[in-house]
């Protein structure tokens, strides 16, 4: 394959996914603001669940929304109907992902679902399809085709799936009022949590002040700052007070 035709394929794959994307917006209606504000009065956890690349999705989804202060759990619909159904509690909402809506394990998780009295969701790219028909609440995610020349493998749809798990985490972010200052308690590691919560007296009451005297060599002031871990150090007499070094 030419380098001309390579690209051209990766142009493709992106058009094809942003006429997805374009296409998922007439989705946003008032049945999406009644499915929105009954997630956002949900008093249990959101459990997302699917299969294959859907659930790859709902992982995805789940990780953005308990960021964003919704409580979320993933449960594989596989996993589901052998025992891990046992973390769904009474006041959860179940959401679940099928482009098809006729996935078998889907098929036949939903019923469950129902008979335990559990609010349920579906996204799917089918609105005659099993779980459209069954669920309590449905969002229409329905590309125009993948961008798999074959239109078999999940590509599109999954990036229309993915928008709108992001579309739901921001608008369930707007409703709660989740301001930088919550975020960053759910993010303390890295540079992200450091930049956002990390203060003077979190490193300094954890580590001895460095210091060196002026005569101190270039090795003892470079271990020196590399122990206290605070990047610097300060230069002091023998009465241990600051002085300038010129």
């Amino acid at each position: 394959m030419s380098f001309d035709k390579i690209v051209s394929s990766a142009l493709n794959t992106i058009e094809t996914e942003i006429k997805a994307l374009e296409n998922l917006k007439s989705s946003l209606d008032n049945n999406y603001k009644q499915i929105v504000k009954r997630l956002a009065n949900c008093k249990g956890r959101l459990v997302f669940t699917g299969i294959g690349k859907s659930a790859i999705i709902a992982q995805k989804t789940v990780a953005t929304l308990n960021s964003t202060g919704t409580a979320a759990l993933f449960m594989h619909a596989a996993d589901a109907i052998h025992g891990d159904l046992g973390m769904v509690q009474k006041e959860d909402i179940v959401v679940l992902l099928s482009n098809s809506g006729e996935t078998p394990e889907i098929k036949v998780l939903l019923p469950i679902v129902k008979n335990a009295g559990n609010t349920s969701i579906a996204f799917t790219g089918n609105r005659d399809s099993f779980l459209a028909n069954n669920s309590d609440y449905f969002i229409l995610v329905t590309v125009p085709k993948e961008a798999c020349p074959n239109n078999l493998a999940p590509t599109a749809s999954t990036t229309a799936q993915l928008a709108l798990g992001d579309a739901i985490a921001m608008s369930l972010l707007s409703i709660n009022n989740f301001k930088s200052s919550d975020f960053a308690k759910f993010h303390p590691g890295g540079s992200l949590g450091k930049r956002l919560y990390l203060k003077v007296e979190d490193v300094c009451k954890n580590n001895t002040a460095p210091f060196v005297k002026a005569d101190s060599s270039i090795e003892e002031t470079i271990l020196e700052i590399t122990t206290k871990r605070l990047g610097a150090t300060i230069v002091v007499n023998e009465k241990k007070e600051i002085i300038e070094v010129t």
